[in-house]
């Protein structure tokens, strides 16, 4: 009997669960609030309550279950280091008491990273070993696969892209700050301030404070010079973030996903001009794609039943593509 596996996407905002086929084919998903300023043990409690509306009622065994949980994470250890929108949880033990209620092999892993995972178990990075993938929302998240095993670093705090350090003008800066929804709301309220006109304006009935990443990308999908100018900003710089990150890791494909990427080639124009225009030798990109990320709102749960297949992405996921194929 083909086991049945269980994927978790535990967010600041709402908690997601699916069971799943080992080809991680969606067959029951359920979500509720996540509620965390109820407390801890609260949360931990309606995690497991999730799970179990999910569980196989006919006598399928369970796989395992995989769980994405958002910042920084070890998945090693199976704790959950610091979210920062969950409170009060710090250095959590997640993947053991999971495994102690359920009796069954445990994996966590960074949302970023699951998410790259995701894509390339069966999205759009599905055949490719050498991949970087981005998330560019109100932050910015990565996940990299090395050579067919998602690269995780000492402790699993690896791959942070977002953070990576970018000097702009006498300041130092970092690629999310730059480049996320949240700086593109900055720089066109700082714009605006100053007199600048755009439609952005009548966006927000003049209440400047409203102005977000999604009211900046509704403008410039309106032609509006501002929010364009704003949006290739954004791109230019993350065009210097991955020129970076094809120095340092040389993959064949980059797939970028989030709410921000919903711009199309308003953001990756400038993106990669930037890119062609500051790697050290066209090498690095003439035979590189850069994909939309292919898997929609339902990527951190098939991502964290990534997890199980691939073993905390421990295993090749060309053995996991394999498997989810036989």
């Amino acid at each position: 009997m083909a086991e049945a596996i269980i994927g978790v996407d535990l967010g600041g905002t709402r908690v997601r669960a699916a069971r799943m086929t080992h080809k991680l084919e969606i067959l029951e998903r359920q979500e509720m609030l996540t509620e965390d300023e109820r407390g801890l043990d609260a949360t931990l409690e309606r995690i497991q309550e999730m799970i179990r509306g999910v569980l196989p009622t006919d006598g399928t065994p369970v796989e395992g279950i995989g769980v994405s949980v958002p910042g920084p994470t070890n998945p090693v250890a199976g704790v959950v280091v610091a979210p920062p929108n969950l409170k009060g949880w710090h250095n959590v033990p997640l993947a053991r008491i999971l495994h102690n209620t359920f009796n069954v092999p445990v994996y966590i892993g960074n949302d970023a990273n699951v998410a790259g995972l995701a894509e390339t178990v069966m999205g759009a990075a599905v055949g490719y070993r050498h991949v970087v993938f981005i998330t560019v929302s109100t932050g910015i998240g990565s996940g990299i696969i090395c050579d067919g095993k998602i690269l995780l670093g000492r402790t699993g705090l690896a791959a942070e892209a977002g953070h990576m350090i970018l000097v702009t003008g006498d300041h130092v800066s970092t690629l999310e700050k730059e480049s996320a929804g949240p700086a593109l709301a900055r720089k066109a309220r700082t714009r605006l301030e100053a007199g600048g006109q755009s439609l952005m304006h009548d966006l927000v009935d003049g209440d400047l404070s409203q102005i977000s990443g999604s009211t900046v990308g509704r403008a410039a999908v309106q032609g509006d010079a501002l929010a364009l100018e704003v949006v290739r900003d954004g791109g230019h710089k993350l065009g210097l973030g991955i020129v970076s990150l094809l120095h340092l890791f040389n993959p064949e494909i980059v797939v970028i996903g989030g709410g921000v990427s919903n711009l199309g080639e308003l953001l990756f124009a400038p993106m990669r001009e930037a890119i062609q225009e500051y790697c050290i030798d066209r090498a690095y990109w003439e035979n590189l794609r850069i994909e939309r990320a292919a898997l929609g709102e339902n990527v951190s749960v098939i991502g964290a039943g990534s997890l199980v297949v691939t073993q905390g992405g421990m295993s090749d996921v060309a053995e996991a593509a394999a498997r989810m194929r036989a």
